[in-house]
Order: C-alpha cells, then structure tokens, then sequence
C-alpha cells in the first residue's frame, strides 16, 4: 500500500465534498487513516475515545455512516457479525479471513488479477472494480 500524501487523506477528502467536520469527526476521521487493520465501530471509538473522552459511541456510529455514504470509508463484513471498515481508497488488495482467529490479511497477486480480468473479458465484460474475500484456517505443520 502506498503512502497517503495529505492532500488524498480522509480529512482532506471531507473538506473536498464539504463535509463539515467537527473537532471530533476529525478525530475519527485521524484515527481511521492511522488504522493498519480493519476496525470496527467498537475499537474506532475505543482509539478515538482515547484521543478525547468526550466522543460517544453514537457520534462514531454517525460518523462511520457518514463517512461510508460519501464514499470515504469501505464496509466489509468478515463473517464474524461485525462491520468493519478501511479506507475506501487504498490501494486495491483482496483478503484472506482466518476462520479460526479473526485475523485480516490484506494480499494483492499478479496471477489472481490476471483471471479476474481474463473472465471478466471471456464473458464480454471490461471488468470495473471487484472484492475478493477468502476464508480459510491455517494449515497445522
């Protein structure tokens, strides 16, 4: 994943579709672009609470929603009955779900890129944009 330059972070991307952003939709918004991982709303107020005490949980929820119809954030739901979301744009990558864990990781393969376009071409589609999920458990040895 690259680098966010200041001008395409969150932040920057609210004031460019006029979101008026409060001192504490800015800290949402601070703590969203330091996430390495894919938070959901719980942990989102759990860091951004601990930035300002006073940000409730509702106005993260608010937030979140917010942030989510602009286009600025990308919801995923892993299958652990939770949304959780990342920037909407980051780099392209695709994720493989430990069943067992939880844990998120983000991959991005050449080879796997080329199918997804050669069947999108083989049934007569220019392929736009698409979302991988994998899920698997960790093989033992």
């Amino acid at each position: 994943m690259s680098e966010d330059s200041p001008k395409s972070g969150i932040l920057a991307r609210c004031e460019a579709r006029g979101i008026r952003l409060t001192e504490q939709r800015r800290v949402i918004a601070n703590v969203l672009e330091a996430a390495e991982d894919h938070p959901d709303v719980e942990a989102l107020h759990a860091r951004a609470s601990a930035v300002d005490p006073r940000i409730s949980i509702a106005t993260v929820y608010r937030t979140v929603r917010l942030f989510e119809e602009a286009g600025l954030l990308e919801r995923h739901e892993f299958g652990d009955g939770r949304a959780r979301y990342e920037d909407a744009e980051r780099d392209h990558h695709d994720h493989l779900i430990d069943m067992a864990t939880g844990e998120v990781i983000e991959f991005c393969d050449p080879e796997i890129e080329a199918l997804k376009e050669a069947i999108a071409r083989r049934l007569g589609y220019r392929l736009k944009g698409h979302r991988l999920e994998l899920y698997g458990v960790r093989l033992k040895g």
